[in-house]
């Protein structure tokens, strides 16, 4: 009996579908071998059942075409936001609206959701699950958030930061996920992958 570990079933394929490149660096360490085929899904900016719900619905409308596209493969689809209350901040379409995100993050402690579906259409199998971290930011000055502007491209993050670049000029303290607030949840994706024996 060889003592190595198990490799990830190699006849099952995997599929990211998301052009995230963070989503990508994070997946490789759970995942062996994937691709990744990303569409453009309709996502929904509101739900009526708040934050949590609008992320596990966007994740399905990522999933679900690529499932159609690869009915013999396992389909991962996510979709992050940042929330105080019901109030949502997605990507900011400039950087005004970026600097306008910050300051009003500014000095609060905030909600960063990241819904992940896992789909695979001949196994009729597709479920939705959704982590929460907390993150709080320090008090920031315009002259702080130009700086950071200096550093770090706000435009395709939810919140308009990145808790992996420069945390020292915004954050203050993080609890929950270190990776659900960089876009995809390890540690309760990894749990999900050995649930259905992906890995």
């Amino acid at each position: 009996m060889s003592d190595q570990k198990a490799n990830p079933k190699e006849y099952e394929s995997f599929i990211l579908a998301s052009g995230s490149p963070r989503r990508h660096e994070l997946l490789v360490n759970l995942v062996q071998a994937f691709e990744v085929i990303s569409t453009e899904a309709e996502e929904l900016v509101s739900h009526n059942d708040g934050p949590a719900a609008l992320v596990m619905e966007n994740a399905r409308r990522k999933a679900r075409p690529v499932t159609e596209l690869r009915t013999g493969a396992w389909v991962l689809g996510a979709d992050t936001i940042v929330s105080i209350g019901d109030k949502i901040f997605g990507k900011p379409a400039d950087l005004t609206e970026a600097a306008s995100m910050l300051r009003l993050l500014s000095g609060k402690t905030h909600c960063v959701r990241t819904g992940i579906c896992l789909a695979h259409k001949d196994f009729a199998y597709e479920e939705a699950r959704v982590e929460t971290s907390k993150v709080s930011f320090r008090m920031m000055t315009d002259a702080t958030i130009d700086a950071y502007f200096a550093e770090v491209d706000p435009l395709d993050k939810a919140g308009a930061y990145a808790i992996q670049t420069r945390p020292d000029l915004i954050i203050d303290s993080f609890s929950g996920s270190r990776s659900n607030v960089i876009g995809l949840p390890l540690e309760m994706l990894g749990d999900w992958l050995r649930e259905v024996e992906v890995i």
